[in-house]
């Protein structure tokens, strides 16, 4: 089956997202029964799916790690990835939706757009993904498929309209009636094998022209074509239709909605032949573009096996039985096992021993690849996360992935100090496996800390490290990624670097501005406005990078400094004793007294935080957000259940989960996703400083 050689217009490359708990895997495992992959369902509650084969995701009941497997459907070949849904491991869905060339996007029918759902559909829109929805579990009591789509219209904002809708009510569902192909969908048997085709009954006409009508609609707001005969009340037959859509969808002008539920079997072939009629080709999608690494000049890769090869390695998985290995989505050209690639982002070569087609955590070896596939590398030596391999002859760099800040800290050390070794080649081999994973050794406390997305995130990583490699840790609190920053100008700050010790001395002067940035998340912006060679310009670099490295421990508790620009305005030299080491330390020293005038204040991560809640219990839940500083943002009813959301500090939602599951009696539920950094107020701050001295003394 791997090496079948299939048109790349009858590839599909697709990735399964959304928020936990909609029904991702679920979908994903119907999908590979009924193309053949697997022949007896799994069920996420036994822990025997094929795309969630970690120990821990079986336990855990979530994915933690985005799976990739290759199926057949009506002569396509579809490879999906099914990604995590809970925020945690958002930079998983991250670096699939970079390689992908279209997404289905999964809706509880009672929840609807949740926090993540909205967190992905902005990562898709970032990679511009075509998407198709899917909006599941619509059996469920409280589910109800109109309301979704006008959440999808105004928590999205996407112009979106059902292909297809539900004979159901409430717990009892039907059958799916089809508004495009104008046909009554039923499913005889259990497993949804053989799905039923017939005339729509008379019951549903009228409410049929009404799907009908607001899809031709909504679809002349994305295509030119059926605006034209929409306007003039033209007929519009089913092959039109069908090509409207597809183009609109192609172009992210509309997105098609579809309905079912995967876990009684219903609706996922439906999905399916809309993935091949609606979802891109690789040859559907743009050039992939890149630079040129010995010009820096821009540069683009057609999707053709006559081009030549490159691919980018979008994520790397330890196997305990081949090594690493590397995925790797193929943009074009071809590549053998055994041949050599060129690593361009690292400038080294690499030879690769083997290339396998992944089924979760199954391989299949095959003997070579081309354009438009996704397949595993392995015998790569030095690649990371992020890497473009391509023929050296012809080089490119591909633009990297989008990596989220880390948001949580947890300090770690070994029981044994035979294991310190260890641990730093457990921790490389995670740092290589996950981007979105920061480790650092805390030089006053004497720890190693680890940071990642949330407490669940650091969790799973010391669960791994005790399953995989037998490695025992003592773990202490998680801690918040505080940050500092600067509230006002300041100017004139003056840095020298003047030492006299005999022989050859040691000269650095240079005088700086600061001052905060309008706009939030830019970094550290660094100016030079030296004139008349004040500064020779062998030494701005070095000025930089000393102010780059006095940022990194603040003054207030040593915390990193971001969001301010440095204005470099003046300095002198010594033609004999200035060299870069001595304008280093001058910037280091003009820095921190910069941080001090420019009246530092702690930031702190805020998170958005949405609550669903039984009425019974709303006035316990509000009062408790109240006292951990939550900002209430809305509030809403979703069925018989009421909803908040809010902004709250993450220093405030440690252990959330069980507090809410006390407040409630286990009925409400809770999702969480990093926000913005804001100001922590002056009583917080004290606090913060009172526990990173209590943490020095303690070293």
């Amino acid at each position: 089956m791997a090496d079948q050689k299939i048109d790349l217009k009858h590839v599909r490359n697709i990735g399964i997202i959304a928020h936990i708990d909609a029904g991702k895997t679920t979908t994903t495992e119907r999908v590979l029964f009924y193309t053949g992959v697997i022949h007896k369902l799994g069920n996420i509650d036994d822990g025997n799916t094929a795309m969630d084969w970690m120990a821990q995701e079986q336990e855990r009941g979530i994915t933690i790690t985005s799976a990739s497997t290759t199926c057949f459907w009506k002569g396509h070949r579809i490879n999906i990835i099914d990604t995590p849904g809970h925020v945690d491991f958002t930079v998983e869905v991250e670096r699939s939706l970079k390689v992908l060339d279209g997404a289905v996007v999964v809706l509880c029918g009672c929840s609807g757009v949740q926090p993540q759902t909205e967190t992905v559909w902005r990562q898709a829109d970032r990679y511009g993904v075509p998407r198709i929805f899917f909006i599941n579990k619509i059996d469920r009591l409280g589910a109800d498929f109109d309301r979704v789509i006008g959440e999808i219209h105004e928590r999205l904002g996407a112009n979106a309209a059902g292909i297809c809708f539900p004979d159901a009510h409430e717990d009892q569902f039907k059958a799916i009636i089809d508004v495009v192909n104008e046909k009554y969908i039923t499913y005889p048997d259990a497993e949804g094998l053989e799905p039923l085709y017939s005339e729509i009954p008379v019951e549903f006409h009228e409410k049929f022209k009404q799907y009908r009508h607001k899809l031709l609609e909504r679809l002349a707001d994305g295509d030119d074509e059926i605006m034209e005969k929409f306007l003039e009340e033209k007929e519009i037959s089913i092959a039109e239709l069908k090509a409207a859509i597809r183009r609109a969808v192609l172009k992210n002008a509309f997105v098609p909605v579809l309905v079912g539920t995967a876990l009684r079997n219903k609706g996922v072939q439906t999905v399916l032949n809309a993935v091949l009629d609606y979802l891109p080709s690789p040859l559907d999608v743009p050039p992939v573009p890149g630079t040129d690494p010995n010009t820096g000049e821009h540069a683009v890769r057609e999707c053709s096996a006559a081009a030549p090869f490159c691919g980018l390695v979008f994520k790397i998985a330890a196997d305990p039985y081949v090594g690493k290995l590397f995925y790797t989505r193929v943009y074009s050209g071809t590549l053998s096992s055994g041949s050599p690639v060129y690593n361009s982002s690292r400038r080294l070569r690499e030879r690769v021993s083997k290339i396998v087609l992944m089924h979760a955590n199954r391989q299949e070896i095959i003997s070579n690849v081309s354009a438009g596939e996704i397949v595993a590398l392995v015998g790569l030596k030095d690649s990371k996360s992020g890497n473009t391999v391509c023929d050296e002859s012809s080089q490119i760099v591909l633009e990297n992935m989008r990596i989220p800040e880390a948001v949580v800290s947890m300090a770690i050390e070994p029981k044994t100090k035979a294991d310190q070794d260890k641990l730093g080649m457990t921790l490389h081999k995670f740092l290589d496996e996950d981007p979105s994973l920061q480790v650092k050794y805390d030089t006053e406390t004497g720890q190693t800390i680890i940071s990642g997305m949330g407490e669940l995130h650091l969790d799973i990583i010391i669960d791994r490290m005790k399953r995989e490699n037998n490695l025992e840790c003592n773990i202490g609190r998680p801690q918040v990624a505080y940050r500092e920053t600067i509230t006002k100008k300041a100017s004139g700050i003056v840095g020298k670097f003047i030492s006299q010790s005999g022989g050859r001395g040691m000269y650095g002067h240079c005088v700086i501005d600061v001052e905060p940035n309008e706009e939030k998340g830019k970094g550290i912006i660094f100016i030079n406005k030296i004139k008349g060679g004040a500064i020779p310009r062998e030494y701005i670099k070095p000025v930089e990078e000393g102010i780059r490295t006095a940022a990194q421990t603040g003054v207030l508790a040593g915390y990193p400094v971001s969001d301010f620009t440095v204005t470099l305005v003046d300095g002198s030299y010594h033609d004999v004793d200035s060299n870069e080491l001595a304008f280093q330390l001058a910037a280091k020293e003009a820095m921190r007294e910069g941080l001090r005038k420019g009246g530092s204040v702690f930031l702190e991560p805020i998170m958005d935080l949405e609550c669903t809640v039984p009425e019974d219990f709303w006035g316990q839940v509000i009062g408790d957000l109240n006292t951990r500083r939550a900002k209430i943002v809305s509030s809403g009813n979703r069925g018989k259940l009421k909803t908040v959301r809010c902004e709250v500090p993450l220093s405030e939602m440690f252990n959330y989960a069980g507090a809410l599951r006390t407040l409630s009696q286990g009925r409400a539920s809770f999702s969480m996703e990093p926000s913005f950094y804001a100001q922590v107020p002056s009583n917080v701050a004290e606090k913060i400083k009172g526990a990173r001295e209590e943490a020095s003394t303690k070293k």
